[in-house]
């Protein structure tokens, strides 16, 4: 049932949800990994490849549209004036931790490509950032599922009632940010 769903279409789910948001997706196929549906490194490379994609597309598109983006999205200005500040600072930093920032996923990479960064130099830091937080997150899903066994010896017993209550909490976690963004969105 959903278990076959995530061993023959895994790997494409993780790759698609790690151009969009990512970090949920990942934590789950590192537990789906340490329920031997899915392997560990090929996931960590399609999240890798989803992320890198996803945030280039951004930084193109702030390259591109930026201040287009930021007159249709003027909620996004101050963090895209913060991720500024923070660029004259710690330009390697900020592009390299920019994936791990709470509320900058998009708006960051979009105010990096605004700036005078070298498209040459956010792709070298890029993939850097994409590799560590694809690394981390896969794992994270991974060690929760060693501490579910740990805690649950029995856990194959309850491996699908486990998967479809993580899938209905990440579910509710998106519909949850989507709709307080929709709310903060000035009418």
């Amino acid at each position: 049932m959903i278990t076959d769903f995530i061993a023959e279409h895994g790997y494409l789910a993780v790759f698609i949800g790690s151009v969009l948001e990512g970090e949920t997706v990942l934590v789950l196929a590192g537990f789906a990994a340490h329920q031997n549906y899915l392997s560990f490194l090929p996931i960590v490379v399609c999240g890798l490849c989803g992320g890198w994609l996803g945030d280039m597309f951004f930084f193109l598109l702030g390259r591109r549209h930026g201040a287009a983006i930021l007159n249709r999205h003027p909620e996004w200005s101050p963090r895209v004036h913060k991720v500024n500040d923070w660029l004259v600072r710690y330009q390697a930093g900020v592009i390299v931790g920019v994936r791990f920032m709470y509320g900058l996923r998009v708006a960051g990479p979009i105010a990096i490509g605004m700036s005078d960064i070298p498209a040459w130099r956010f792709i070298m830091f890029n993939l850097i950032g994409s590799t560590v937080w694809a690394c981390l997150f896969t794992a994270a899903g991974y060690l929760f599922g060693h501490t579910l066994e740990w805690l649950f010896a029995d856990i194959k017993r309850y491996e699908e009632a486990a998967l479809l209550w993580i899938l209905a909490a990440a579910a509710v976690l998106v519909l949850f940010r989507h709709i307080r963004k929709r709310s903060t969105r000035p009418s």
